[in-house]
């Protein structure tokens, strides 16, 4: 049990048979009465996003999240399937389990996936993945001495914003968290 006063961003909790994270918290002390916590929470099963308003004295049970890494095995045109490294089995998940991730991910990477009582919810990319670009306009000559950036379509589908000097046939290092190119490799 953790009292609502000591919830930090990431926390993950159990409350009203749900299971919900912290993205945003506010300990708030007004001049006149009790003092209180305002929250932001995610549900981690259904991705919604709900407001809640605690006493810091409140006790909330502690939700016990699994990580796994798995290996992304294939897509099947519904479910997106990942394999356990230590029973070989297969994980299937549907695409709004995967959204975030699946973005960013080719067959046989590895990903972290998210478990709440033998259920899982999540996946994770890894924070860096090299990916080949397969479509991209060339860059105009003479064009350099500002940020300009172009957007170029990698090898998984995802559109990522990318400076002028780079081409397609070019492999390149993206921050999955935020989408962002970082280097030419």
């Amino acid at each position: 049990m953790i009292s609502a006063g000591d919830i930090r961003k990431g926390t993950t909790f159990e409350m009203d048979g749900q299971v919900f994270t912290v993205i945003e918290f506010l300990h708030v002390k007004p001049g006149k009465g009790a003092a209180f916590v305002r929250t932001k929470l995610r549900n981690v099963i259904n991705s919604s996003v709900v407001e809640r308003t605690f006493n810091p004295t409140t006790k909330l049970q502690e939700a016990v999240i699994e990580r796994k890494e798995m290996e992304y095995s294939y897509s099947d045109g519904q479910l997106y399937y990942f394999m356990d490294q230590e029973t070989f089995e297969l994980v299937p998940l549907n695409f709004d389990q995967v959204e975030n991730a699946i973005k960013f991910m080719k067959e046989n990477m590895f990903a972290v996936i998210k478990f709440f009582k033998g259920s899982a919810f999540s996946v994770e990319a890894p924070n860096f993945v090299e990916l080949l670009i397969t479509e991209c306009e060339p860059g105009a000559k003479g064009n350099t001495t500002s940020n300009v950036l172009k957007p170029a379509t990698v090898e998984t589908g995802a559109i990522v914003s990318v400076p002028l000097f780079v081409n397609e046939g070019d492999t390149i290092r993206i921050d999955t968290r935020t989408g962002d190119y970082m280097e030419r490799v």
